[in-house]
C-alpha cells in the first residue's frame, strides 16, 4: 500500500492543484499532503494565530497607558474588553456560517485585515470612542480566525496525531502573549506612548500575514469531511473522497451540534479559562494597584505564565498522543491549575509579596492549565468528528461562541466584583503624583483631617477647625490652645516683645521685677531682635506687661509648638488649588480603596477556582478512553479494520 499522492487518482478530480497565483484564492488541494507539506501548513496556522493573539493582547500590556492617554475610566476600559468580547462571539458564530468560502480564505484575509487596522487604524485613534469600534473590528476578526485556525489544524491532524497538534495551535494565544509580555517588558520604559507598540505589532504582525496570504491551503471537502485516526488512514480517506456525498454530510450541521458532550464542553472550557483571560487583560492592573510593580515587571511576570504554559502544551501533546489518551490529562492538569489559583489567591492581601513568588504561582498555574487545556483541544475536536467531521467548523463556532459569550460575561463578573479596581486606575496615579511632590504637606493633612483641611480651604478664619487643626498637630489639650490663639490675637506686639527675649532672662523677670540684671538682658535682647533703640525697648517691655501671666505661662510653652503647627497648615495652602481639591474628593475614596482591593480580588479569583472545579466533570462526557491499554487495543483495532477495507477496495 502506498503512501505517496502519486499511488492514487485524485480525491476530487475536478480540483486541481493551486499555483502561486490561483492560490490567493483557491486554496483547496485535491490529495492529503506529504509529511513536510503538512508541517509547513500547521506551522502557518500557527504563526498567525500567535499573530492575531499578540493583536489582540496588545492593548491590555498597554492598558495604563491607554487609560491615561483617553481619560478612561476602569469601568469604560473593562467595557472594551467586554463589548470587544461579544462582537467577537458573534464573529465566531457567523464563521461557522461561512465555512463555504474558506478556511484558510479567512484565516489568510483575516489576519491581513486585522493587522492592517493594528499598524494604521488603531494609533490614529484619537478620542475613546473611536478606539472602541477599531478594537471591535479586530475582535471580529479574532472571533472568526478563532474558528477556523483549529479547524484547519484538526483537519491537517489525524487522531493519534492530534494532541500533538492542537498543543502547537494553543501556542496561538500564549506565545501571542508571551510576545506582548516580552516585548513591553523591554520597550515600555523606552517608548511609554501606546502608539508605538500598536505600530510595531502592526509591522510584525503584516509579515506574518502576507507569509500566509501566499502560503496557506486547505483539504477538499471530501477529504476533511472524514475522520483519519492515523497518517496510515490516508490512501484509504482518499479512496473514499472519491465517491463522498459531502452535500449529505453537510447538511444539519448545526443540529447535530447542539448536543451536551459538545455544548456542555465548550461552555466547561471557557470557565476554566475565566483566570487566563483576566490575567491577560488585568495582570499589569493588578500587580500595580496591590502589590505597586511597575507595567514592566507586570510583563515580566506575565512571561513566566506563558513560557511555562507554552512548554506543557507542547509536551503534554506529545506525550498525550504516545498514549493515546486525553481524559487523565485534562483532570490532571486541572487540578494542578486548582491548586497553583488556591496558592494564589492567598497572596492576594499579602502586599510584601515578591517577584519571584508570583513567578512560582503563576508558572504552577500555567503549567496545569497547559496540560488541560492542549488535551481538551484535542479531545474535543475528536468528540466533533465523532458526531459527524462534516460539521467541524460548525462544533468549533459552537466553541468559540461560547467561549467570547463566557468571556464577556466574566469581564462583565469582574466589574462587579472588583469595583476597588476602578478607583484605584481612575484615581490612584494622580494621587501618587501629588503625594510624591507634597509628601510632607499630605502628612499634615492625614494628621489633621480632610474634613478639618476643608473648612479651613473655605473660610482661613474658622477658629473652630483652627482650633482642631492645631490640637492634632501639636497634641496640646485645646483649651491651651484656645488660651494661645486668644492671646495671640488680643496681644500681638506684646507677645512678639516676649518672644524676643529668652526664656531663662523672662522667667527671672517675672519672678523679680526688679532683677536690674536680668532688666538690662532683656532690653538688648529686644533691641537687637527689632533693631530700636533702647529707650523703645524699654517701652515695649513695659507693655507687654499688660499679659496676664498665667496665661503667659501657657502661651510660653504651647507658642512654639504653635508657631511649627502653623507653618506646617501654611505650607499645605502652598499645594495648588486644583491639587487640594483632588486629594479632598478622592483621598478618601482610594484609601478605602486600598482596603477593599485585596478581599474584592480574592473573591474574584475565588470565582475563578470554582469554575476550574466545574470544568472536571464535564471531562467524563467527552469523547476518548482513560486507559491507555484500551486505546492503544482500539487503534490497533482501527488499523486492521482499514487494511480489510484497502483490500476489499482494491478487489
Amino acid at each position: 500500500m502506498s503512501s505517496t499522492p502519486t499511488a492514487v487518482p485524485s480525491a476530487d478530480p475536478g480540483l486541481q492543484q493551486p499555483t502561486l497565483l490561483t492560490g490567493l484564492w483557491q486554496r483547496k488541494i485535491p490529495h492529503y499532503p506529504d509529511t513536510p507539506a503538512r508541517s509547513w501548513y500547521l506551522f502557518l496556522v500557527v504563526i498567525t494565530s500567535v499573530a492575531l493573539y499578540y493583536q489582540l493582547f496588545v492593548s491590555g500590556a498597554v492598558g495604563n497607558q491607554l487609560i491615561a492617554y483617553f481619560h478612561l475610566s476602569f469601568r469604560y476600559f473593562v467595557g472594551i474588553f467586554i463589548i470587544g468580547a461579544a462582537f467577537g462571539a458573534v464573529a465566531s458564530v457567523i464563521a461557522g456560517l461561512l465555512d463555504r468560502w474558506g478556511r484558510a480564505n479567512m484565516v489568510a484575509y483575516g489576519t491581513v485585515i486585522c493587522s492592517l487596522l493594528t499598524f494604521l487604524a488603531v494609533p490614529a485613534c484619537t478620542t475613546k470612542e473611536a478606539y472602541l469600534i477599531v478594537y471591535c473590528l479586530v475582535g471580529i476578526v479574532e472571533g472568526a480566525v478563532l474558528v477556523a485556525t483549529p479547524a484547519l489544524v484538526r483537519d491537517f491532524s489525524p487522531q493519534l496525531g492530534r494532541a500533538s497538534a492542537m498543543g502547537f495551535w494553543t501556542l496561538g494565544p500564549v506565545l501571542g502573549a508571551l510576545v506582548t509580555t516580552e516585548i513591553s517588558t523591554h520597550t515600555l520604559d523606552a517608548h511609554p506612548d501606546w502608539q508605538f507598540h500598536y505600530r510595531l505589532c502592526g509591522v510584525i504582525c503584516i509579515a506574518i500575514s502576507l507569509i500566509g496570504l501566499v502560503g496557506l491551503r486547505e483539504l477538499s471537502p471530501a477529504l476533511r469531511d472524514q475522520i483519519m485516526v492515523s497518517i496510515k488512514d490516508r490512501a484509504l480517506v482518499e479512496a473514499r473522497a472519491r465517491g463522498l456525498d459531502v452535500g449529505s454530510l453537510e447538511r444539519d450541521q448545526w443540529k447535530q451540534m447542539l448536543t451536551f458532550n459538545i455544548v456542555g464542553s465548550a461552555f466547561a472550557i471557557s470557565i476554566f479559562l475565566a483566570f487566563f483571560y483576566t490575567i491577560v487583560s488585568f495582570l499589569p492592573v493588578y500587580l500595580a494597584t496591590n502589590f505597586g510593580f511597575t507595567s514592566a515587571q507586570a510583563n515580566a511576570l506575565g512571561n513566566w505564565y506563558w513560557i511555562a504554559n507554552a512548554l506543557s502544551l507542547v509536551l503534554t501533546g506529545i506525550v498525550s498522543d504516545y498514549l493515546k489518551v486525553r481524559k487523565p490529562f485534562m483532570i490532571f492538569g486541572a487540578i494542578i491549575s486548582i491548586i497553583g489559583v488556591y496558592a494564589f489567591l492567598g497572596y492576594t492581601d499579602k502586599p510584601g509579596t515578591d517577584y519571584y513568588t508570583f513567578a512560582i504561582v503563576l508558572s504552577l498555574i500555567a503549567v496545569g492549565s497547559g496540560i488541560a487545556y492542549a488535551t481538551w483541544m484535542a479531545s474535543f475536536t475528536e468528540t466533533v468528528e465523532n458526531r459527524n467531521p462534516a460539521a467541524t467548523v460548525a462544533g468549533l463556532a459552537v466553541w468559540g461562541g461560547t467561549l467570547r459569550t463566557v468571556v464577556t460575561f466574566v469581564l462583565l463578573g469582574l466589574l462587579l466584583v472588583v469595583t476597588a479596581a476602578g478607583t484605584l486606575v481612575n484615581y490612584g496615579p494622580r494621587l501618587q503624583e501629588i503625594a510624591a511632590k507634597y509628601h510632607t504637606e499630605i502628612a499634615t493633612i492625614q494628621t489633621v483631617g480632610t474634613d478639618t483641611m476643608a473648612k479651613l480651604g473655605a473660610n482661613p478664619n474658622d477658629t473652630a477647625a483652627q482650633v482642631a487643626a492645631l490640637v492634632k498637630l501639636t497634641g496640646a489639650a485645646p483649651g491651651d490652645v484656645q488660651t494661645t490663639l486668644a492671646l495671640n490675637a488680643k496681644y500681638p506686639q506684646e507677645l512678639a516683645t516676649l518672644q524676643s527675649i529668652d526664656p531663662a532672662v523672662l522667667t527671672k523677670l517675672l519672678i523679680n521685677p526688679n532683677d536690674q540684671q536680668s532688666a538690662a538682658t532683656a532690653v538688648g535682647q529686644v533691641a537687637k531682635k527689632f533693631n530700636i533703640p533702647p529707650d523703645q525697648a524699654i517701652a515695649r517691655i513695659t507693655a507687654a506687661k499688660v499679659v496676664p501671666v498665667n496665661d503667659l505661662a501657657v502661651a510660653s510653652q504651647v507658642g512654639p509648638q504653635l508657631t511649627t503647627a502653623s507653618e506646617q497648615l501654611k505650607a499645605v495652602s502652598a499645594i495648588p488649588t486644583a491639587d487640594q481639591q483632588y486629594l479632598s474628593d478622592h483621598a478618601k475614596e482610594v484609601q478605602q480603596a486600598q482596603v477593599d482591593s485585596p478581599k474584592q480580588w480574592r473573591t474574584w479569583w475565588w470565582i475563578c477556582l470554582i469554575a476550574q472545579v466545574i470544568f472536571l466533570p464535564f471531562v467524563f462526557a467527552m469523547s476518548g478512553y482513560w486507559s491507555p491499554k484500551k486505546a492503544a487495543e482500539a487503534a490497533a483495532e482501527h488499523q486492521e479494520a482499514v487494511e480489510r477495507e484497502m483490500e476489499s477496495l482494491s478487489l
